[in-house]
């Protein structure tokens, strides 16, 4: 089967750490389609739209996503392009895996935040008048059974024994508590799951503290949003770690890390985050499409990269002296190893 892969090379240092996944995806035999899809930042102030016409015609027709960071101007009327996508794919999942391989501050700890992608504070009802803004926190039952559901499962067939929910419902109590509620209704029904709760302010600090105890985390949006750029920092980067919004039907992949322009066209972006979202898309569509061929791919691809950060094989961010192709070549060098 070949696959079509829409990709958006995004702001920044963008393109260079996406060509950098395509480049192995190419390398390790992955037979795909790719199909550009111009937009972000710089493209709107070229066309002065952020995304181009066609685009989401031609996503829809893709098996799957991969894109790079986009810049978004809290102050302009351009939209985020990230969000636009989550709701229009219905992507209610979003998927980050944190595993300490270099950061020798901490333990080692390997958990997953699966944070609910489309709603929460993150829902677009918002307004404002001379002296008030409002922002609604919207819960809704189906949204959170399905980020439910789909963590439980996750951790059923993962081999994870310990899923806690994450939120402040002490204090909001209406949305958190239904939250809340729904998590503790749906984990009734996995009796080898240990199911339980922590708020969220104690979760940053617990994170922190001791961050080997947490398993699996399930979170409303913004909670999760945080929290996982606060699990960055105790991987040691946020350009090591990559993330997958999922929906029903479809998927995008992507980094964590923003665009980083400050660095863009030096060639010392750290690729590893992009290159691990190339691998939750090859573990995704792997499953969706029954081909167990792609799963070895994206397995052999994370064991590459932990050998790599293993061997110290850092760029810039991370006090190493490799360039974003030499660092690339070396992951390509080790995966290969791992399908021979």
């Amino acid at each position: 089967m070949k696959y079509k892969i829409g990709v958006i090379y995004g702001d920044g240092v963008g393109p260079e750490v996406i060509s950098s996944a395509l480049n192995l995806l190419n390398d390790i035999g992955f037979d795909a389609e790719y199909i550009k899809i111009n937009a972000g930042f710089n493209f709107y102030k070229i066309s002065g739209k952020p995304i181009e016409d066609s685009a989401l015609e031609k996503l829809k027709e893709c098996h799957a996503i991969l894109k790079g960071p986009i810049s978004t101007l809290p102050e302009s009327s351009y939209p985020s392009i990230t969000v636009m996508l989550r709701k229009y794919f219905n992507l209610y999942i979003n998927f980050r895996p944190f595993m300490n391989i270099i950061n020798d501050k901490f333990p080692y700890f390997n958990f997953i935040i699966f944070r609910e992608n489309t709603e929460g504070l993150y829902s677009g009802a918002e307004w404002r008048s001379e002296d008030l803004a409002i922002t609604l926190q919207i819960t809704s039952r189906k949204a959170t059974e399905k980020i439910v559901k789909y963590a439980l499962n996750y951790a059923i067939k993962n081999n994870r024994r310990r899923v806690t929910v994450v939120h402040k419902a002490t204090v909001i109590k209406e949305t958190d508590g239904f939250f809340r509620e729904i998590f503790f209704k749906e984990a009734q029904k996995y009796s080898r799951i240990n199911a339980d709760e922590i708020l969220v302010d104690s979760a940053a600090y617990q994170l922190v503290k001791n961050p080997e105890q947490f398993d699996i985390l399930i979170t409303p949006n913004l909670y999760g949003d945080i929290l996982s750029d606060l699990a960055a920092g105790l991987v040691g980067s946020l350009g090591l770690c990559g993330s997958a919004n999922i929906g029903d039907e479809y998927a995008l992949f992507e980094p964590v890390h923003g665009t980083a322009t400050d660095i863009a066209g030096k060639g010392i972006a750290n690729p590893v985050g992009s290159i691990l979202a190339a691998s939750y898309m090859l573990n995704w569509l792997s499953e969706k499409n029954n081909d167990g061929k792609l799963k070895i791919l994206g397995n052999a691809i994370e064991k590459a990269i932990t050998d790599t950060l293993k061997s110290r094989y850092f760029t810039k961010e991370l006090g190493g002296l490799l360039t974003t192709t030499e660092l690339t070549k070396i992951i390509i060098t080790n995966t290969r190893k791992y399908l021979d």
